[in-house]
């Protein structure tokens, strides 16, 4: 499994801000509905269920919110790069500018674990972070974490 099997380029965006940890949520139910057909409310909705659980802040202002949806054929991402960071609660309570949405299907579990475990490693290195993040262009940014995942399975 790579990144480019699970995220198209149109579900990554750019935005200058978010004004909460709702509202990221938001714009990533909008771009499930835009990128992938999934109805925004529901992808919301999952989201801010699993984020009831416990904070997917994962640190180094990454966010890894997840969720599972009913009637989804495939596990899919979206992508956010956040000029200004948000509060996320994250572990290390540093705020959160890069957030990368999985929705999985119900009955995915390995598949959507997998696809956890690789989002999580390939956005644990600082250096790939630092250059998506100096790339606020949606474009760029999908081709240096799709590239950069490829070298790292190579």
């Amino acid at each position: 499994m790579d990144i480019s099997m699970i995220l198209k380029p149109e579900a990554v965006r750019v935005l200058s801000s978010a004004s909460s940890k709702k509202r990221l949520m938001h714009e990533l139910g909008d771009i499930s509905e835009s990128a992938y057909g999934l109805p925004a409310a529901r992808a919301v909705e999952a989201l801010l269920e699993r984020e009831a659980l416990g904070p997917t802040g994962v640190g180094n202002g990454v966010a890894l919110p997840h969720a599972r949806l009913d009637g989804l054929g495939e596990v899919v991402g979206a992508l956010i790069l956040l000029e200004r960071p948000i509060d996320f609660d994250a572990v290390d309570r540093q705020p959160v500018d890069l957030a990368f949405a999985l929705f999985a299907p119900l009955e995915a579990g390995v598949e959507h674990l997998k696809a956890l475990a690789l989002v999580s490693r390939t956005l644990r290195d600082s250096d790939l972070c630092a250059k998506l993040r100096a790339n606020p262009d949606a474009g760029t940014i999908y081709t240096i974490l799709t590239e950069a995942q490829r070298s790292i399975a190579a």
